[in-house]
């Protein structure tokens, strides 16, 4: 019987992510170079050989992996991830912007604020969206609180 290592999903604490996207990408090193130095995500574990790399920032895990025809189930061609945004919680959404100003990087859609109604309340948040050099939509969010909502 094979036991999992739980370590190496585990987000510290031993909590799990319940979802991890894996993202075929085309060229590794480009959408590391993305990830790591323009956005600021670390690099948890990686595997150069096999051109993947597990990646964390605040609290969000992806997988990105290098296109080797496994998975593919579909034409792949840019963008990648028609119809899907990831949204990835962060404390400061200005920094991100910061960032991607520094490396003149393209916003997607700027910095807006928006409501969400949840029952009887309004839940806030910032949100900027951005497309990593594959086409993945990537919808950063920080967090406003909540108030009533007014029927």
């Amino acid at each position: 019987m094979i036991i999992p290592n739980r370590q190496h999903f585990s987000r510290g604490k031993g909590e799990e992510n319940s979802l991890t996207p894996e993202l075929i990408v085309m060229d590794i090193n480009k959408s590391l170079n993305f990830y790591t130095k323009i956005l600021d995500f670390k690099v948890i574990y990686d595997r150069p050989e096999k051109k993947f790399a597990m990646l964390e920032y605040q609290g969000s895990r992806l997988m990105i992996n290098e296109r080797n025809g496994w998975w593919e189930t579909g034409k792949l061609e840019f963008p990648m991830g028609r119809g899907v945004n990831f949204q990835i919680k962060t404390d400061n959404i200005e920094k991100i912007r910061r960032l991607l100003n520094t490396h003149n990087y393209p916003v997607y859609q700027e910095i807006e604020e928006v409501w969400y109604r949840r029952g009887d309340k309004e839940l806030g948040q910032k949100e900027l969206l951005v497309q990593d050099p594959d086409g993945y939509l990537l919808r950063f969010a920080q967090d406003l609180g909540e108030k009533d909502w007014v029927h």
